[in-house]
């Protein structure tokens, strides 16, 4: 019935004459081959028929008297902290991202097992940057970009939505004075045949939701009667590649699950539920000798088997290595690094080694104006003489609070809107410092590497100290007051009665 839709979409429209609008700054466009259709039908409806009727189309350019706006691709370590420290009474803040809240990272492996909430890792962009929700200059769109337009200064984004049975996606542009692209990384699969399909990747809250319930499942499920021997060890053998500090966490929290809550709780079938970590090639690779072989130690104790090995093809019920022996699991989590999106490689910016948006010391993409990258998306052009940064959380995070305050600092100079900035003085480059690398490994043992490189000597810590200072360091870099009685309240409460085990 679209001309019962049509008839309720002109009344609306009638009646929002009367509404303010939040913002003045919008743009409103005739009907176009991508902006024509209406989001809420696939059916032509009278705007499309008569042409009489304009479509949202996005946030046009700023005016003369306007903030300046700044769009930030991404809700990861680098754009939040970025958020966090930018100076709202200069700015408008337009963040685009598929998600509405940060992931507390490192503790994301507790959550697969129970140890911690889900919600505890979770802080909403809202609360982050307050302004999003408040000012009428400033928003929140849960939307992808799907092109940016340098020239124009405008990036073209699409709604996202769950489900078969949700809005279909539509499209919108917003013009910006400053870019910052801060869309983090995914997942390597190295072109192996069968990751995406059946492995579990753990960098976001639904992967973490994903690999609960598929485990706590596999639990139940092999206590059924007539599950043969053979069926129980496959489902209940979970496999994790790669020993970087998520793999080996991740093993590291399943053996304590394994031991203190599966063997009480899943009695029948605790025989048969073991956990091996494969690897390429050392566990750890970053962290100090001394620390490799006490984690390969505590690991091995906790019953985690270690193979070294090279995942040739993933299949639906096992995997096959290079030497083709073949690992059969119930439950898979790839965890082998990361690497730039295919959307990142597309743009056509300089990119440093590696495929990222090539940037300069000022975190810059140099190519193009007002437009900067920061976070596991960029990394130094070869001709800036720097390295490029590992993907870790500290250099996002480092990047952001630095590009904040760079934009404060233009901002007060009058070199907020687009193509302004050109004779301010951008004072020091970004430098980066390694703070050091902490990793638990399960049993109440964690390691704590203080060497500014590899290459360079320092503090190095393993046990039951530096177990305390790894929960104690994380404990306060949880980003809000809220998440932080979140956490706190979640070991308690693990420690005292137990991990939940409820399949929800």
């Amino acid at each position: 019935m679209a001309w019962f839709r049509s008839l309720i979409q002109v009344s609306a429209i009638a009646r929002s004459s009367l509404i303010k609008p939040r913002s003045k700054n919008t743009f409103h466009i005739a009907p176009t081959p991508l902006f024509g259709i209406a989001p809420f039908s696939s059916e032509p409806t009278l705007e499309t028929q008569t042409q009489s009727v304009t479509q949202f189309s996005g946030l046009g350019p700023t005016k003369t008297g306007d903030k300046p706006r700044v769009v930030v691709l991404g809700t990861g370590w680098a754009g939040c902290r970025f958020m966090k420290g930018l100076d709202t009474k200069i700015y408008d803040v337009v963040c685009v991202s598929p998600r509405n809240h940060m992931v507390f990272t490192p503790l994301l492996a507790s959550t697969c097992v129970g140890t911690l909430e889900f919600r505890s890792v979770a802080e909403p962009i809202g609360r982050i940057q307050p302004t999003i929700s408040q000012d009428p200059g400033s928003y929140f769109f849960l939307s992808k970009c799907i092109g940016i337009d340098t020239d124009e200064h405008v990036v073209q984004c699409e709604t996202v939505a769950d489900g078969a049975n949700t809005l279909d996606p539509w499209q919108f542009k917003l013009s910006y004075d400053k870019l910052v692209i801060a869309l983090g990384a995914e997942a390597l699969t190295f072109g192996i045949h069968g990751v995406k399909e059946y492995g579990i990747f753990l960098r976001e809250v639904h992967h973490a939701q994903e690999i609960r319930r598929k485990l706590l499942l596999n639990l139940m499920l092999s206590d059924v009667p007539g599950i043969s021997k053979e069926e129980k060890s496959r489902l209940l053998h979970c496999v994790v590649v790669g020993g970087g500090p998520t793999g080996v966490e991740f093993s590291g929290e399943l053996s304590d699950f394994i031991i203190k809550d599966v063997r009480q709780r899943y009695a029948h079938v605790k025989d048969y539920i073991h956990v091996t970590l494969i690897e390429a090639n050392e566990i750890l690779s970053s962290f100090d000798d001394r620390l490799r072989r006490y984690a390969t130690n505590q690991l091995t104790k906790s019953g985690v088997r270690l193979v070294r090995g090279i995942v040739k093809d993933v299949k639906a019920q096992k995997i096959i290595l290079n030497d083709g022996t073949e690992v059969p699991y119930g439950l898979l989590v790839w965890s082998t690094g990361v690497g730039p999106s295919p959307f990142v490689k597309s743009l056509e910016f300089p990119k440093a080694p590696g495929g990222r948006i090539g940037i300069d010391e000022w975190l810059r993409v140099p190519s193009v104006e007002d437009v900067y990258a920061i976070g596991d998306c960029g990394g130094f052009l070869e001709s800036t003489g720097k390295p490029v940064l590992p993907a870790l959380a500290q250099v996002a995070e480092r990047q952001g609070k630095y590009l904040a305050e760079l934009f404060n600092k233009i901002g007060e100079a009058g070199g907020g809107h687009a193509n302004s900035a050109k004779d301010v003085d951008y004072g020091k480059p970004f430098v980066y410092k390694h703070l050091g690398s902490m990793a638990s490994v399960g049993s109440f043992k964690a390691l704590v590497d203080l060497r500014q490189s590899k290459e360079t000597k320092g503090l190095s810590l393993a046990g039951f100290v530096s177990w305390f200072i790894w929960r104690s360091a994380y404990l306060t870099r949880v980003i809000s007051w809220r998440n932080r009685f979140y956490v706190a309240t979640n070991w308690a409460t693990t420690f005292v009665f137990g991990r939940d085990i409820s399949r929800i």
